[in-house]
Order: C-alpha cells, then structure tokens, then sequence
C-alpha cells in the first residue's frame, strides 16, 4: 500500500512540503511514516531500517519542524543550535547536509553548517561565530575537538547548544564499528537532557544497545524491514524471515575462475549501456588504487567518449570530498566509481544500476550495505557478487546469515585470447611505469592479507586460494615474496623474462631518485633507505643478510623434501606391516620394592620427628629426584 504523505499523522508547514515536492518524493517510505510522527509527539527512538529506505529526510523533517514551531514561540537566535546531527563519514556528513540546504532554501530564516575534518578548527569556529548554524552536521571527531577547547573568540559553543531540540545519530553502527564511542560519549556530557534523541542503524548491535541506553531516554524501538515484496513495521521486533535488502533489489552471483575475473569484469561492462552507472568494491585500497588505473587505461577508447572511472579509498585526505562531489554529479550518465567499503554505508549516489563486489566483502552485513548502493527509496536496482570457485557456498552462507537470496547467473565465456589481451594490455602498463609495477604488487599483496582476516574464515580460507591464478588476475609481471606462497608449487606461474631492474618511473624525480639508489647498491651492495640512515660512520646502516644462491636454496629445500617424503613412506609401511620398535611394557612393582619403599617412609617420618639424625645419601638423593628436597642437619 502506497503511504501518501496527506495521510501522516501530523501536518506538515508549507514550506517543508514544498522541498518534499521539489525532491519528488511522491510518497512517504515505511520509516518516514513511523518516525516522524514519533519524533514530533516528542519520543527518543531508535530505528532499524533497510539500507536506502529514506532514514535522512525520517530525522530531517521533524528536526525542521520542530524549529519552525520554535521561530513562532520566540524568533531564532543567530547563534543557537537546535538541531545536531552526527554522522560517521565525511561524506555522509557531506550528503545530509547538502539535503538540509534543500530545506533551508524555502526557509530563510534557518540556515545550517558542516563541521568535518579538512579544514582546521579555528575556520569551523570563524564560521559558526560569522554565520551561526541552527543545524549542525558534524563527525564524530572534528565535534569532540570542537567542544572540548577551551573558549576561542567570542563564540561558545557551549552556550549555544543549551538550546538543542534534537540529536540525531546516524549510520550508530557505523558510529560503533569505526571506534567513535568514547568521542560520542564525551559529546553527551556537552548537551542539555531535555532533548529528543533518535537512533538510526541499518543493523541492532550489542554495542548499539549500550549506547541506546547511554544517550537516550525510554526509547521507541521501531523495526522496518522487507518481507515478502512488502515492508513490515513491527514496534519492538521483527519476524525471523524478513529481508535484509530492498524487494525492489535483484541480487546475483557468478561463479568465475580466478585468472578471469579482471577479463571478466571488463566484459560485463561493455557489455552494458554507455549510461550505466557502477559501483565496484574491492577488499583493500591498494587494490582500489591499482585496479582504477587498470580499468580506467583498458576501457579508454581513442577519439571516443569514454565512461568516467574514479576512486575512493579511506588513505585518501584531502581528494576524498572533491572525488565524492564529482562522482555525485555524474547525474544519469554512466561511470565506474571504484571503491572500498568506506563507500558501503549510508552514502546516496543517485541512479546506481549495478553494484559489483569484486571481492567478497570483510563481513557477512557489509554484504548487505554494499548492495545497499542501488536500488534506494523505492528505486529498481542490481547487485552482482563475483565469486571463485573455493567460494561456492557463500551464497548459502549470506542467505541463513543475512536473510538475503542470491540468483546464480552463469558466467561470460572468456576465451583464451580475451585473456591474453588483457594480461598483456595489464602488464604493459606495469612496463612502462614502475609506480604501476609497485602498485600491482602492494594490491595482490593485500587482497591475500586481507582473505585471511574475513569474518567467515570458515567458508574462506587462504589456503583454499589458488594464488597462482590470483596472481594472473592482478597481471603480475613476477610473484612478490610472501609467506603465503611457501610451500605452494608456482611451476604454471611464467614470469616475465626481463631485467627488472630497468623499468622505470615515469615521474622524473621518482626515476632520478631510483638511478642513485641503484648506482650505490651496485657499488655498495647495500640499498640506501633514509630509515636506516646515520648521522656518524655506519651507525645506522641496515645490515645486509648473508644471501645463498638461490640455486642451493632450491636443492636445499627439494632434498628436505625428499627426506620428509621418505620418512613418511616408511612410516606408512610400518602401519600397514604392523613393523617397528615396540614400547618397552613396565616391568611391575614386586613385593620386596614395596617394603623397600614403606621403610624409607618411615625414615622420613622418624626425620621429620627428629627421631633419626642421618639419612643414607643415595635415599636422599632419589627424595630429591622425586621433588622433595631434603637438607641433611650435622649432629651438634
């Protein structure tokens, strides 16, 4: 049943349903309808919904009316907050306040302000004390270091949220999981108690249930999720059977061999219109950074307009908030955002048709808020997890766990050219610039580190990985030392046959730097590190280990393995012949040690009593052994 916003329970003021209209929100999701009369009947309440279901405008409606009901009670201070809002990424931050803007814009009188990391501390202060902010979007951090300076010009931050209506906590989980709790907590100690309090979440954690208890106040506990193709509002619990994803998402699998998983994701993008807008996640940065340039060089087509491909990560600063801008302005046209998990909650990124999750995600609910991408407020939407065969029963794994049903699709046909084609355009790339080579290391490096800390190590374990074909997915021109690769055979692993020490850098400074390094390692034998550097002599340099030809240390190791076959052939043999040294049974205790044994107890007894001075030596000495030591006194 459609929810038309003339019939919420509570009115709207002509100015917020004109932003509502304007937004084309034609009607209300299941917790708008829920949450907002609840809120405005002054309620504290912490909500669980799916991810995309319209959680923002359910906290920013009533925030907003709850103000303007305070402009008619007495006219709005410049320097008073009502409304707080704590977000846990900048670009959530980022995005709720740039729909706050839509709502101030049909309200002069209210105006807002984004406090994140970025910019220092004394401009967000010279901002709040030029401009004010009845709403303030905040971090988690930059608030904490906010509050707790002491008093800086002539604005105080204190005083001004003596006046707060409503405090919103948003993506709490995510609040949790990122390490926010002691600075939330440090927040509370800043804020007047008479205050509504909301909670949101896609996920109920333990921890969330502290913090329920810590920041608010006999709280409403709503509970919306998908069951059925229709959503369900319960007020304390949900059925065990819903859905954690939209009805409106259609989820699907791929079972892909390792090697052709690149070529594979290369394919199904052409295979798409130009328009398409995707999301691909990755497991780490490094992999963001090196597969973004990989995607980025193949898909370009000379004297045609290609798709856009941009990358997000969190080791990125100061790019970070102009990258997500840019990718939020791709509108309808199609790109490629690439991406890590920092990317996987809360963020809207408008007309998203598929979401590709290269590698499996860390946990079995970042599954869940990476699909979350697309399909957002009543939107259709796709998402396709592109599995290895050692990964074949994680569909079954997601589906018991998360309550999410995922359709198997059957794979491109990649033939063996297509492959070669790509291998080769990948490691041509790494030949012509070394940052490239260091890239495509450090990415397959940390995609097998990372396989190893999966939440579901069970199901997924390193040593299921075949990291040969793995490697020929990154196109590694060599496989790196690693100890996951001991004791693995790598003989179908043909690396290239170059000096790779002639690749070089394209960046000029890089590749001069890299030339000296090089020139005082061929004379020296030491390569030059500033880490190791000393101010006098050798004192800080680092010492080289002795190195073996790597020829011995190849017979070395194949004779030790030669030898451990032998010993357990042999072994085998004795099992089946039933051949071998047998245990020597223990002889019984006879009588004459027995009573032996009873007359030195009784020595020690009569020791003990001082009614004996001496001890045989060899009775002392066998005591000793057996844990009790005994000092032998002289006669006085």
């Amino acid at each position: 049943m459609q929810l038309n916003w003339d019939n919420l329970k509570v009115k709207m003021s002509d100015p917020v349903r004109t932003t509502v209209r304007e937004m084309k929100f034609e009607a209300m999701t299941p917790v708008q309808a829920a949450c907002i009369p609840l809120l405005l009947s002054n309620k504290d309440i912490a909500a669980e919904a799916v991810t995309g279901s319209g959680k923002t405008c359910a906290f920013l409606i009533p925030m907003i009316e709850l103000i303007l009901k305070r402009h008619k009670e007495k006219p709005l201070q410049k320097h008073e907050i009502l409304g707080l809002v704590i977000s846990p990424t900048r670009e959530l931050a980022t995005q709720t306040s740039e729909i706050v803007d839509k709502f101030c814009a049909n309200i002069p009188h209210v105006n807002q302000l984004l406090i994140v990391g970025g910019n220092s501390v004394n401009q967000d202060i010279a901002k709040l004390y030029k401009q004010g902010g009845h709403i303030i979007v905040a971090t988690p951090g930059r608030l904490e270091d906010l509050l707790t300076r002491q008093k800086i010009s002539d604005y105080n931050i204190h005083l001004a949220l003596k006046s707060l209506e409503m405090l919103i906590l948003d993506e709490a989980d995510r609040l949790l999981e990122l390490g926010f709790e002691k600075s939330l907590n440090a927040i509370f100690q800043y804020l007047p108690s008479q205050r509504r309090t909301g909670l949101f979440s896609a996920t109920q954690t333990k921890q969330v249930a502290l913090l329920i208890r810590a920041g608010l106040r006999n709280p409403v506990m709503v509970t919306v999720k998908e069951k059925n193709n229709a959503a369900n509002v319960t007020g304390e619990t949900s059925v065990s059977n819903d859905l954690s994803t939209p009805s409106t998402l259609s989820n699907y699998y791929m079972i892909v061999e390792p090697k052709l998983k690149l070529a594979t994701l290369i394919s199904f993008i052409r295979t798409q219109d130009p328009h398409t807008k995707f999301i691909v996640f990755f497991s780490t940065c490094a992999a963001v950074e090196y597969f973004s340039y990989v995607l980025n060089s193949i898909l370009s087509v000379p004297g045609q307009a290609s798709r856009p491909v941009l990358a997000l990560h969190g080791k990125m600063r100061e790019r970070r908030h102009k990258i997500f801008g840019e990718v939020r302005a791709w509108g309808s046209k199609g790109g490629i955002l690439v991406c890590t998990d920092l990317m996987a909650r809360g963020v809207d990124i408008p007309c998203v048709d598929w979401v590709v999750q290269y590698d499996v995600p860390g946990s079995a609910a970042s599954f869940v808020h990476r699909c979350g991408r697309t399909a957002r407020i009543g939107q259709s939407g796709r998402a396709l997890v592109m599995l290895m065969s050692n990964e074949d029963a994680y569909p079954c794994f997601i589906k018991s766990n998360q309550k999410v049903l995922l359709e198997e699709v059957a794979s491109l046909s990649i033939t063996e050219d297509t492959f070669q084609s790509v291998l080769t355009s990948v490691r041509e790339l790494q030949l012509n610039d070394r940052a490239m080579f260091d890239k495509a290391n450090r990415a397959f490096v940390s995609y097998v580190q990372a396989y190893g800390k999966h939440e579901c190590s069970v199901l997924l374990q390193v040593k299921d990985l075949d990291l040969v074909s793995c490697a020929l997915s990154f196109g590694l021109l060599r496989l790196p030392r690693m100890p996951e690769l001991k004791n693995r055979k790598v003989e179908h692993f043909t690396a290239v046959d170059i000096d790779f020490n002639t690749i070089g850098y394209k960046n000029p400074q890089r590749e001069t730097k890299r030339k000296k390094c090089l020139r005082v390692y061929e004379q020296t034998g030491e390569w030059p590190d500033a880490k190791f550097k000393g101010k006098g002599g050798d004192k800080g340099k680092r010492k080289k280990k002795q190195t073996v030809a790597w020829s011995e240390k190849k017979a070395k190791k194949e004779a030790s393995q030669e030898k451990r076959a032998k010993r357990k052939e042999v072994k085998q043999m004795k099992e089946e012949t039933g051949v071998g040294r047998k245990r020597k049974k223990r002889s019984e205790v006879s009588e004459e040690e027995l009573k032996e044994m009873a007359k030195d107890i009784g020595l020690l007894r009569k020791l003990k009593k001082k009614k004996v001075r001496e001890l045989n030596p060899l009775l002392i000495y066998f005591i000793n052994r057996r844990g009790i030591h005994i000092k032998q006194t002289k006669n006085p």
